[in-house]
């Protein structure tokens, strides 16, 4: 009897110790990473905004200069000192595991299982991704990945690793009917969605005969906010949106021998910064971005993107915070243009201070009042070194075509 007292003591006392031990190991989450009813994500007890890459800039030091310009998530290999230097970096990684397979079940399950566990404790580590554009084949309504095996997979995961997420990316065209079967399969869902094509271009790999990526009716840049609306319809508005964005010219994905140098076309600063923002206005939480591994480095889009991101990142607490509703009517003035999607807004309060995020969804000048700000005086413009004056509730200000204006409300 005393030495199975004395049994149950030692092994209660162990389990304490190795308890304590898990406690103190720096390499083990204090914290499960999860999502708020918002589709914000919280990481170590923090609503974050995420601003990723999905490639590391050409220097020798590539997670510097992510931390540098604001980037807070990048996509990584399975290689210890790459998340250790991102760790090293505050900044958060993914990494591309694959799936089961019906040919190859019991070897990818036994691979996927050794790979979670060999990296689910180090604290870079936010999600985990399976197959890029699962649904998309081009010229195809065939998947290119059912998702039942993603399901069995997101499974595997879960029961591996229930503290970390996983993420989804879709391209931007097949019906939200079919993208909601792989809601099963992840928690976060994201779409790439690469708007500035330069008129004439040869058609190629994911270019529609008409010279487009996207497939609704709206050719323009806004098109952005408009796919970030149609996944959040793909998931019912219940999980987070992130959107993945253009960091490449759709010229530089060929071959050298096959460029045709008249189509080189970046997005610009102000291309970069509309989309950004539209897609947040439009209750993305993450903003991603491809194709920099195909870019002159360094170069002036990079320079661009990069004070895009800069300035993301010194937003962070405002576009990690709740949005507010401030009851804004509009009364357009006439320019001799119609309006169409016109002035799309979002606000933000942090503490008691107020912010307006506001973009323009027309490809043509747009001249507005924003009634329903009675309670405000004037309005700083942020990044634009210039005051606005509320009269009797009302701002009234100037857009040019997909312009953004940051407003910092003040009493």
């Amino acid at each position: 009897m005393l030495t199975r007292f004395y049994r149950l003591f030692l092994q209660t006392l162990l389990a304490g110790m190795i308890l304590l031990a898990g406690c103190n190991d720096p390499d083990i989450p204090t914290e499960q990473v999860y999502y708020e009813d918002d589709g914000m994500l919280v990481v170590d007890g923090k609503r974050t905004f995420i601003i990723g890459s999905y490639h590391h800039p050409k220097t020798s030091r590539p997670f510097n200069e992510l931390a540098k310009h604001g980037y807070n998530y990048t996509r990584v290999e399975a290689d210890q000192s790459a998340l250790d230097s991102a760790h090293a970096h505050h900044i958060m990684t993914w990494m591309v595991i694959g799936s089961i397979q019906t040919d190859n079940e019991s070897a990818d399950r036994e691979r996927i299982g050794q790979l979670v566990n060999r990296f689910k404790n180090h604290p870079s580590l936010l999600c985990w991704e399976m197959e890029d554009e699962p649904a998309f084949t081009w010229n195809s309504a065939d998947p290119r990945v059912k998702p039942e095996p993603l399901i069995e997979t997101y499974q595997l995961i879960k029961q591996e690793d229930p503290d970390h997420l996983v993420i989804t990316n879709h391209g931007p065209v097949n019906l939200i009917s079919t993208l909601a079967k792989y809601n099963g399969s992840t928690d976060i869902v994201a779409c790439d969605v690469y708007p500035v094509i330069p008129q004439g271009i040869k058609p190629t790999y994911a270019l529609y005969p008409d010279g487009l990526q996207g497939d609704l009716l709206n050719p323009y840049i806004s098109q952005v906010g408009e796919y970030s609306d149609k996944m959040k319809q793909v998931v019912e508005n219940s999980k987070p949106v992130f959107m993945v964005l253009q960091a490449f010219s759709w010229e530089m994905l060929k071959k050298e021998e096959e460029r045709d140098t008249s189509m080189i076309l970046y997005p610009s600063h102000k291309e970069s910064r509309f989309m950004a923002y539209s897609a947040i206005v439009h209750g993305a939480t993450g903003i991603l971005y491809w194709g920099s591994n195909y870019t002159p480095q360094p170069s002036p889009f990079m320079d661009d993107l990069n004070k895009v991101c800069s300035e993301l990142a010194g937003m962070q607490e405002i576009l990690a915070t709740r949005s507010v509703e401030l009851y804004i009517t509009k009364e357009y003035h006439e320019l001799g243009y119609s309006i169409d999607t016109g002035i799309e807004t979002l606000a933000k309060r942090v503490n008691d201070q107020y912010y307006l995020i506001t973009v323009n969804s027309d490809k043509n000048r747009v001249k507005v009042s924003l009634s329903g700000l009675d309670q405000f005086e004037k309005a700083i413009v942020l990044n634009e070194e210039r005051t606005v004056v509320i009269n009797e509730g009302k701002l009234t200000d100037s857009f040019e075509p997909f312009d953004v204006h940051i407003y910092k409300l003040r009493n």
